[in-house]
């Protein structure tokens, strides 16, 4: 796929990978666009890019997704790149809570729930473009749960049985592609609590991804994630 001259979306784009993939893709020449549920950080976050727009909004409630899609549709006819970054994660141990079921299911609704609604209200609008994609940023726990992040692992695996399934539906119609970012534990606020300050620095994610994007290679993996997809 062409990695200049796109129209991109990113949610939670004010930070972390979200923003490293927004600097990466600014500085190759294409249009970007970053969601958070934060007016400051995005403002912050605009500072860091050129020519860059924000759509405050919080994904994981269903009217800000139908709004920012519809917004998207209206004033950004032009966005052929959908990248479904923004996350939710609890670190705990299942031992010591009583309320995994309440992490679980705000882990669960944005991080697999949101992506389908929001990718289904913009998949009718992606499919007219010459070349459009679907980016779902997933996580090496995919391959590997974690016991302090039991419910969030879930999640995980769950977007990514969602992502194969996605991609082999729209397989033959060779304008829409689907791809999956595996990070591993990366340096960032959202990896803070988990020991995120021994991560990767988030321009890794990105810098991998921009040439997955270049090769049209669909799995995208990061770091230590390398040895599980071999595997796999």
């Amino acid at each position: 796929m062409k990695t200049t001259g796109n129209t991109v979306f990113i949610s939670g784009g004010s930070a972390g990978i979200g923003l490293a993939i927004a600097k990466k893709l600014n500085a190759t020449g294409n249009k970007i666009i970053i969601n958070g549920r934060n007016e400051e950080r995005l403002q912050d976050a605009l500072q860091e890019l050129d020519n860059a727009v924000a759509i405050q909004g919080d994904l994981s409630i269903e009217a800000d997704r139908v709004r920012i899609a519809a917004h998207l549709k209206e004033h950004h006819p032009d966005v052929n790149i959908i990248i479904n970054n923004a996350g939710a994660a609890f670190g705990y141990l299942l031992n010591e809570t009583t309320n995994a079921h309440e992490k679980a299911a705000i882990e669960m609704n944005t991080n697999y729930f949101a992506v389908i609604h929001f990718t289904e209200l913009l998949l009718p609008h992606l499919v007219q473009k010459t070349e459009a994609a679907v980016v779902n940023v997933s996580s090496i726990a995919v391959f590997r749960s974690h016991k302090f992040l039991p419910t969030y692992s879930a999640t995980k695996a769950a977007l990514h049985s969602y992502t194969t399934a996605l991609r082999a539906t729209y397989e033959e119609q060779k304008n829409v592609q689907v791809y999956e970012v595996y990070p591993p534990l990366v340096n960032t606020a959202f990896s803070a609590e988990i020991g995120g300050a021994n991560g990767i620095p988030p321009e890794e994610v990105a810098d991998e991804f921009l040439i997955a994007l270049e090769k049209n290679q669909f799995d995208v993996p990061v770091g230590d994630s390398k040895q599980f997809l071999k595997q796999a």
